[in-house]
């Protein structure tokens, strides 16, 4: 089974995994701009750019890995990045600027483990498709040597930061990281940075009728949308009410909770899903008191701390409010 990277580097985003010490080694800060080849003016911005990454490069300030420019058709997508949609007007109003502006932060990529000569993009490959339409030819990349649950790791987490994964994609991402390099929630929750109920409450959203993630993918459904239908054998039905009613979650829950019969309503009453069973574990645990969690339609439901006697009651009140006196 492999090992998640250690503790100290998760949860701290892009720059952390990639190494150095603190703001000084961002991405972001590396003084790189480029701008499309034509001309004279192309030829000596490229020369000044290759001047700047060789510089960087061989400073003790840098990131980690090699500091080069990389000619574009020597660069590909990496098949682990989780995203897969990318807004054409995003991608033109990005390629506009950088034409203006210049490539500021250069993409990671790792040499390509088939192909020689070639690499492969770790993270940066919306940059990588905006410089294509931009016209340039070379970019200036970091390549680091990186195993594909780094590369998985890296993806997931640019991604994420910077909202540019749908939540179906993020699902994707996350089980990817558990299927393939055995991670448990938790420990996903650590590297992304967020809650360990966020990636549960987002992996659910994968029991959904493929049609019903489709539409989630598409920006027609949102996420919370999306969680009121998971269980439910009319969810496809729901969905379309919910895009031609032009319903918001509020109203969606509603209609789940007032009674749309889909036959499951009992049954989802009766049983618990692996997730809410091991919130109430951790609860549990964390109390020494017996937690019970009865889940509602949506996200919302009901959470009971069950006590014996009045001693117990006074410990509850005092971890609720932080009193001890």
């Amino acid at each position: 089974m492999n090992t998640p990277a250690k503790k100290n580097r998760l949860g701290r985003g892009l720059a952390s995994l990639i190494g150095g010490n603190g703001s000084k080694n961002n991405v972001e800060a590396l003084p790189v701009a480029m701008k499309a080849a034509g001309g004279q003016e192309g030829s000596r911005r490229e020369g000044a750019i290759a001047a700047s990454v060789s510089a960087v490069a061989g400073g003790a300030e840098r990131l980690e890995g090699e500091h080069k420019l990389v000619a574009l058709d020597r660069i590909k997508p990496s098949s682990l990045n989780p995203r897969r949609d990318f807004n054409p007007d995003d991608l033109a109003e990005l390629s506009d600027s950088i034409r203006s502006k210049g490539l500021v932060q250069p993409i990671l990529v790792r040499p390509d483990p088939i192909a020689g000569g070639y690499f492969e993009i770790v993270a940066g490959e919306r940059r990588w498709r905006a410089c294509g339409q931009a016209g340039l030819h070379r970019i200036p990349c970091v390549v680091r040597d990186l195993t594909d649950k780094e590369v998985l790791e890296f993806a997931i987490i640019e991604n994420v930061q910077r909202a540019d994964l749908n939540s179906i994609e993020e699902a994707m991402g996350y089980r990817e990281l558990i299927e393939r390099f055995h991670y448990s929630q938790e420990q996903i929750s650590e590297i992304i940075g967020k809650s360990r109920s966020h990636v549960a409450n987002t992996l659910r959203l994968l029991r959904l009728p493929d049609s019903v993630q489709a539409l989630v993918q598409m920006g027609r459904l949102t996420a919370g949308h999306a969680r009121a239908l998971i269980g439910r054998d009319d969810a496809v039905t729901l969905a379309e009410r919910i895009i031609a009613d032009d319903l918001n979650v509020r109203a969606v829950e509603a209609l789940v909770q007032s009674g749309v019969d889909d036959g499951s309503k009992g049954r989802s009453a009766r049983e618990k899903d692996a997730d809410t069973k091991a919130f109430e574990k951790e609860l549990t645990e964390a109390l020494g008191l017996k937690v019970e969690i009865k889940r509602g339609s949506g996200e919302s439901g009901n959470m009971i701390i069950k006590y014996g006697n009045f001693d117990q009651l006074e410990y509850i009140r005092m971890r609720l409010t932080g009193s001890y006196s």
